[in-house]
């Protein structure tokens, strides 16, 4: 790796791209996809017929929101702090049934993307106005950091639409144990795990013809071509997909068509890629009931309940800590 330049980087994605670059084999952090035409893409993403993980989770949401709400309920009330909001078209499902139920709670949606968060208090005002909102701008660790002072009463945490699935076990594990250390013996996690199923199905889900998800993943570029005053000519990189039936991994790349030089200017730096060289630019892992009970036990958490689809394509699961 190169020594990275005498000046401070400007930001974290700055830094961050710069050490992915220059790194071997190259990679970029999923998580900067997400500005906002990134965020307008994944909506588009959620709405593709072979992106499967929405429609499935609704439906559980649906179907269940009577018995999902009871489980939340406290005497005393609680915060309903759930990372990654997003557009929350899922959450508003649940948080209709706690209004109609009477049941006394904040909701804290967290998210890295303020426009998403903007979008959805606005919303939220106009659709269910009962609902006390308190949006939290900021990445799941910083926020995970802050959990533990919320101890006045019990804590629901939501984490849907399977997003532990952008991080492989070690760090899946991690990122569970650092939830578990904010949780008391009230608090839950309830938590969307994305099953093992037809790869081919998984692979129609990140590959669609249409090209969503390649103008997704190829936002990385266009963002840091418009932020870093990258030169990335977009059209010199097709999108490719891999899904291993063994591990449960499906990993996303962009692959350079071309031997070719990428100057990134704000950066001080030229990138050299290989004709077919790649970058890994996301993961998305898939579970089991056996991979997911694991994963809680290494955490310190334990499996109180989970709820399914019809055919067990997806999995919600409620978490108590040991």
């Amino acid at each position: 790796m190169k020594n990275p330049p005498e000046t401070m980087f400007e930001s974290a994605f700055a830094e961050d791209t710069y050490k992915g670059l220059t790194s071997y084999p190259k990679y970029l952090l999923s998580k900067y996809i997400y500005d906002e035409k990134g965020d307008k893409l994944f909506q588009k993403i959620m709405e593709m017929p072979e992106y499967y993980l929405t429609a499935c989770e609704f439906d559980i949401l649906r179907i269940n929101a009577s018995a999902i709400a009871e489980s939340f309920s406290s005497d005393k009330g609680f915060d309903l702090i759930e990372l990654g909001a997003g557009d929350g078209k899922k959450t508003k499902v649940l948080l209709q049934e706690l209004v109609e139920k009477g049941f006394k709670f904040d909701y804290l949606p967290v998210d890295i993307s303020q426009h998403v968060l903007d979008q959805l208090e606005l919303s939220l005002k106009e659709e269910i106005p009962q609902v006390n909102v308190k949006v939290q701008q900021g990445t799941y660790f910083k926020t995970l950091e802050k959990l533990a002072e919320y101890d006045s009463r019990k804590k629901v945490i939501l984490v849907l639409g399977s997003n532990i699935g952008n991080l492989l076990h070690e760090k899946a594990v991690e990122f569970l144990a650092n939830i578990a250390k904010a949780m008391g013996k009230d608090d839950m996690l309830f938590m969307g795990f994305d099953q093992k199923k037809n790869p081919q199905t998984i692979l129609d889900a990140y590959n669609d013809p249409a090209g969503i998800t390649e103008e997704f993943n190829k936002n990385l570029l266009v963002r840091i071509n418009n932020e870093l005053e990258g030169e990335f000519d977009t059209d010199k990189f097709i999108h490719w997909e891999t899904y291993n039936p063994e591990t449960g991994t499906a990993r996303s790349f962009l692959v350079s068509k071309t031997r070719q030089t990428v100057n990134i200017k704000k950066l001080g730096l030229e990138v050299n890629f290989d004709a077919w060289e790649s970058i890994h630019t996301e993961i998305s892992q898939k579970y089991d009931d056996s991979i997911v009970n694991w994963l809680a036990d290494e955490a310190g958490l334990m499996v109180e309940r989970s709820f399914s689809d019809k055919e067990n394509c997806f999995k919600n699961y409620i978490f108590r800590r040991k």
